[in-house]
């Protein structure tokens, strides 16, 4: 007995419809009449919008119906459609190549923007929001270094990297930084895991000691 497997089969251009749709579009290839053949690819066509019920919604949902239709006939199939008949050439259109920017970030863990602000902050003519600026940027820089490294940051390494991505146009006053308020996180302190005993408090070691020496006086 000879087995019909699915690998001797043609291929399903669209799976999501299954292999009897497919079956009825080779049907519809086969039939010579063409009022008939335009009456049964309507057919098909209402066949097909029952089996994706969550696309009636959509504005081109028979537009969508159609353009199926000649895909799964691969594009062979001649009949009147009410839509424009789309083409190999239409659905298979290779996406242009989008241009992405291939700049290194020098100082990941202060972000690419800080270099760029401070960059922009070297053409600033209102010396007292530059200043302003710099300060908060530098407190930002303090902030990010310490989340990075877990460790407090150095302020000479702050104002070198200041300087650097600032190609030598800001120099930050060491005085200066110091005096800035330090906004970066400080340790928390360790709360006892579960399982650990805590520390007994001094009046419950004291009120056990009572209870005992009244026992021992009763015995």
């Amino acid at each position: 007995m000879k087995k019909n497997y699915n690998n001797t089969r043609r291929r399903l251009y669209l799976p999501e419809y299954g292999r009897h749709i497919h079956q009825m579009v080779d049907m519809l290839m086969q039939i010579d009449n063409r009022e008939e053949r335009n009456r049964q690819a309507h057919a098909v066509i209402a066949v097909m919008g029952n089996l994706q019920p969550t696309l009636r919604d959509t504005a081109d949902f028979t537009h969508k119906l159609w353009d199926h239709l000649f895909i799964m006939s691969d594009f062979q199939l001649d009949v009147d459609s009410p839509y424009p008949r789309p083409t190999r050439q239409d659905l298979t259109i290779t996406p242009s190549r989008m241009p992405y920017s291939q700049g290194r970030i020098e100082f990941k863990h202060y972000g690419k923007y800080v270099a760029r602000t401070l960059r922009a902050l070297c053409d600033e003519p209102n010396r007292e929001a530059r200043n302003v600026a710099i300060n908060s940027l530098a407190r930002y820089m303090r902030a990010k270094s310490f989340e990075y490294n877990q460790e407090h940051p150095n302020n000479e390494v702050i104002i070198k990297d200041i300087k650097q991505m600032s190609e030598n146009c800001i120099e930050l006053d060491e005085i200066a930084l110091n005096n800035l308020r330090s906004d970066y996180k400080q340790h928390l302190s360790q709360r006892p895991q579960k399982g650990m005993q805590r520390p007994a408090q001094k009046g419950t070691a004291k009120n056990t000691q009572q209870k005992a020496k009244a026992r021992n006086q009763k015995k």
